[in-house]
C-alpha cells in the first residue's frame, strides 16, 4: 500500500502557515516527500485573500488592524477567507500522482470525496457540487465561501468548505478550509462591502457544529479527515515534521514574503529561488 505523508497538526500564525505550505511545495521538486497532507489551526484570527486579490478594494484593513485580525496573502488563488475556528487542510502532491490528474477540476474533485469521506464520520453528510454558482451572479463576491464551485462541498445547501489551488512545475498546492463554528458578523465585518457580505453568509454559508448534536473538537475532525484520505486514495500516512531544507525555506519565505506589506498588500515579493513556485 502507498504510503503519503501527514506534516502533524499545529495552530500557528497565518504567516507562519503561509509559508509551511509554500516550503512543503518548492522543496518537494528537490526532496520527494510529496504527496503530503497537512491539517492545520490558527494561533490568531486571520484573514486569508487570494494571490490576486485587490486587498483595498475588498478587505476591511482599518477594521481588522483595530481588532487584532491578521491578513496574509495566500499563494494560491481565490478569495478572502475568515480562519477562526476551523481546520485548514493543504496538499502537495505531483500532477501524476496516484489518483490525481493535470486538470484542476479533476483534482478538486479527487480532495473533496476526500473530505466528504471524512466528514461522514463525524456525522456529517455533505454533497459534491455538481454545478458551481457564477462568480459574476454571487453577492459578497469578494468572500471566498459566498459562491460554491463545481466539486465543493454542501451541507443541506450551504457551503461548508472553500479551497483554493496553484500548480507549477507538474506539482500542485490545495488547500482549504473547514468551517466548525462561524461568527457570520464578524466574517462579514472584516469585508468592504459589510452588509451585502453578511446576507451572503446568511443564505449560503454553514458550519460543522450547526449541524451536529454536539460540538465536533478539532482533534476529532483531524482524525476523521486523515482516515477519509486514507480510505478514498487507498493509502496509509506517515507522520513526518517538516524537513531541515523546507524549515529554511520557510524562514526565508517569512523573510522575504509573508510578514512584508510589499506581499500582504501589493501582491508583490523579493523571494527570488530557483523552485517551483
Amino acid at each position: 500500500m502507498e504510503t503519503w505523508r501527514l506534516i502533524p497538526f499545529q495552530k500557528l500564525n497565518c504567516y507562519e502557515n503561509m509559508a509551511v505550505d509554500e516550503a512543503v511545495l518548492r522543496a518537494g521538486r528537490e526532496n520527494g516527500n510529496i504527496p503530503a497532507v497537512r491539517f492545520y489551526g490558527w494561533s490568531r484570527p486571520s484573514v486569508t485573500i487570494g494571490c490576486f486579490q485587490k486587498i483595498s478594494e475588498e478587505v476591511n484593513i482599518p477594521y481588522c488592524r483595530e481588532h487584532g485580525i491578521d491578513i496574509v496573502r495566500r499563494p494560491t488563488g481565490g478569495r478572502a477567507v475568515y480562519h477562526d475556528i476551523d481546520v485548514t487542510y493543504s496538499v502537495v502532491a505531483r500532477e501524476s500522482d496516484k489518483g490525481f490528474s493535470p486538470q484542476i477540476i479533476d483534482t478538486y474533485r479527487v480532495i473533496s470525496n476526500c473530505l466528504l469521506r471524512g466528514l461522514k464520520k463525524v456525522g456529517i453528510e455533505a454533497k459534491l457540487v455538481e454545478q458551481g454558482r457564477n462568480l459574476q451572479q454571487a453577492s459578497g463576491k469578494a468572500f471566498c465561501f459566498s459562491a460554491s464551485f463545481k466539486n465543493e462541498l454542501l451541507v443541506k445547501g450551504c457551503k461548508v468548505c472553500g479551497s483554493a489551488q496553484m500548480r507549477a512545475h507538474g506539482l500542485f498546492l490545495q488547500h482549504g478550509s473547514i468551517l466548525l463554528d462561524l461568527n457570520q458578523q464578524k466574517a462579514a465585518r472584516i469585508m468592504v462591502e459589510s452588509e451585502t457580505v453578511l446576507e451572503s453568509i446568511q443564505q449560503s454559508v454553514t458550519d460543522i457544529n450547526s449541524h451536529t448534536e454536539h460540538p465536533v473538537s478539532v482533534a476529532a475532525l483531524v482524525d476523521a479527515l486523515a482516515e477519509g484520505f486514507e480510505e478514498t486514495m487507498g493509502i496509509r500516512f506517515r507522520e513526518s515534521e517538516i524537513s531541515v531544507s523546507e524549515a529554511d525555506l520557510k524562514k526565508l519565505l517569512l523573510e522575504k514574503k509573508y510578514l512584508t506589506e510589499k506581499w500582504n498588500i501589493e501582491g508583490k515579493h523579493e523571494f527570488q529561488k530557483s523552485c517551483p513556485a
